[in-house]
């Protein structure tokens, strides 16, 4: 809760609940609004937090294919969830653990638990009382300890599988005393051929929203610019609601800009007074700015990176985009990523990489595209470019090594070829008795204990890091014997298992078998993701650019380490 220092909150009005929703179509930017509408409350002093409803049967995100959901995002208690969590963490700087992830799966798992161990005394198991009360139980949960709680509720209003869940919420704003519950909807306002706004799809998406029982505080038109006054009157008019509580969330740049351009339209203020704490916030003068000022930072210069994934859509690898964002936020450049299709690097490679300052090798699972990853992890280390492999591309730096330098030929990993002569990559011992899929990698946050005197040591400028997991393979330690005295090295370990590597005769050439890109977020990157980028300012001899960052890096340096 805020101290007093920050407001004059009184603790007594309890938790205020933000609820989002959203019409017409899905992939709209709900999390992004929710997400923006959260750091914009915390800017003015509150303790926010949030929640997303995931309607699918899955028990979480960790078994879906990420053509179909996107990355998969890990907690630092190992939820493998998704990736609007991540989103929620990069905007309101805080660590959620998986019960601020609900699913469909998750809640009829524990009700039918409860009901095979007798707990409900024989009674007829239900939707309604029986699922909507464990709903209404985890969002309450969640909630504890915050001033302000956003609940997103994935999917569309009138997706069949999302009904127990808009109930719940209707009774819930019953049983909550009226100024502490808020619903937001945002819906699609597309444009007609002759430029006109349209209205016809919210209206009749706030139809289905009233007809479930809920009726939208507040509504957000989602469209390619600002809605026009006349657009905004309509939506008012037939959607009951006042005109001040129609708001723009226009297309923008950087989704980061999304918090300003909403704040501009005087969404804060109007949350606050709705919720009576418009008093209790901080003045506007006195509002936390950090945000608008890293984001707006002057780039001075561009860098080209090239990730080589298997996934040719974006959300597969947000995580590493968004960290990417982060430390040119830091250095003051843009950072371009170029996606490179990790299965046409097999045969050519070259003329890909040819016109890229740096290359990432990302995370993954399964054959396809392998091939293709170790012949970027090669180019990378035979041309002298910046290079970072995170998780797979960490095993896949152990296995070009292995093959092209040491000289053990056929070296995979196990999981690509059970049959190789030389698994330099092996599976982890506590996994051998492992038959479920969901929820049994080594996931979540670990330390990680680093060698002084290291590129490692440089970058996280201590002895150790803690940073989330996900793998089930790790380097073989019958091979650690090979790599001593190399100048390929592990300068990075955790009891026996092998974390980060690094290149002693290379200008960047760090792995990890941790996942940084999870903890990176704006005004407080991954120290490998900055790494990299400075590294390509240092070799392009941007060395302006990169003198003037390390500055700013120095008066950080202790949010650096505990980073």
């Amino acid at each position: 809760m805020p101290t007093e220092s920050d407001t004059d909150y009184d603790p007594t009005l309890g938790n205020k609940f933000i609820f989002v929703t959203g019409g017409v179509m899905s992939g709209l930017g709900k999390g992004i609004t929710a997400a923006s509408t959260g750091r914009l409350l915390k800017n003015a002093g509150f303790d926010v937090t949030a929640v997303k409803i995931d309607p699918y049967l899955n028990v979480d995100a960790g078994t879906m294919n990420p053509y179909q959901h996107g990355e998969v995002y890990v907690l630092k208690d190992g939820g493998e969830v998704d990736l609007d969590l991540g989103n929620y963490e990069r905007f309101l700087d805080v660590d959620m653990t998986s019960d601020h992830n609900i699913t469909t799966g998750k809640t009829y798992q524990h009700v039918i638990e409860k009901e095979r161990a007798g707990d409900y005394l024989g009674k007829t198991v239900q939707i309604i009382p029986h699922i909507t009360d464990d709903i209404k139980r985890r969002i309450r949960e969640a909630a504890e300890g915050t001033d302000v709680c956003i609940v997103e509720v994935g999917g569309t209003v009138g997706d069949i599988e999302g009904m127990p869940y808009l109930e719940a919420l209707r009774q819930f704003a019953h049983e909550e005393p009226e100024e502490n519950v808020l619903f937001t909807h945002v819906t699609l306002v597309p444009y007609s051929k002759n430029g006109e706004q349209k209205t016809k799809p919210t209206q009749h998406s706030v139809k289905e929203v009233r007809s479930i029982g809920l009726q939208p505080d507040i509504i957000v038109g989602r469209c390619e610019d600002r809605l026009d006054p006349e657009t905004k009157e309509k939506i008012a008019l037939f959607c009951d609601i006042p005109t001040d509580a129609v708001f723009s969330n226009p297309d923008v740049e950087d989704v980061y800009h999304v918090p300003l351009m909403v704040e501009e339209e005087g969404l804060d203020q109007y949350v606050l007074e709705h919720f009576g704490l418009a008093d209790e916030a901080l003045p506007e003068g006195e509002r936390a700015n950090e945000w608008r000022e890293i984001v707006t930072t002057d780039q001075t210069a561009e860098v080209d990176i090239a990730l080589v994934g298997k996934y040719d859509l974006e959300d597969a690898y947000m995580s590493i985009h968004e960290s990417l964002k982060h430390a040119g936020f830091e250095l003051g450049v843009d950072v371009n990523v170029h996606w490179v299709h990790a299965d046409g690097m097999a045969d050519e490679y070259d003329d890909q990489l040819d016109d890229v300052d740096g290359i990432i090798v990302p995370g993954g699972f399964g054959m396809r595209g392998t091939e293709g990853k170790i012949r970027a992890v090669q180019y990378a280390r035979e041309n002298d470019v910046p290079f970072l492999g995170l998780c797979l591309g960490f095993q896949m730096a152990v296995v070009e090594y292995a093959r092209n330098v040491l000289g053990l030929e056929g070296a995979h990993s196990a999981e690509m070829d059970e049959e190789t002569p030389h698994p330099v990559i092996d599976i982890l011992p506590e996994q051998y008795e492992v038959e479920d899929m969901g929820g049994t990698m080594r996931l979540g946050e670990h330390t990680t204990v680093i060698e002084p005197e290291t590129l490692a040591y440089e970058l996280y400028g201590d002895t150790s890091c803690s940073e989330r997991h996900r793998h089930r393979y790790e380097v073989n330690p019958e091979y650690f014997d090979q790599f001593e005295d190399e100048p390929l090295t592990f300068s990075g370990t955790a009891g026996n298992r092998m974390e980060i590597l690094e290149h002693e005769d290379h200008p960047f050439f760090f792995g990890t078998q941790f996942h940084p890109e999870y903890k990176s977020r704006p005004g407080q990157p991954s120290p490998p993701f900055v790494g990299l980028v400075e590294s390509v300012l240092e070799q392009r001899g941007d060395e302006g650019v990169a003198a003037e960052s390390e500055t700013d890096a120095d008066t950080d340096a202790e949010t650096e380490v505990t980073h």
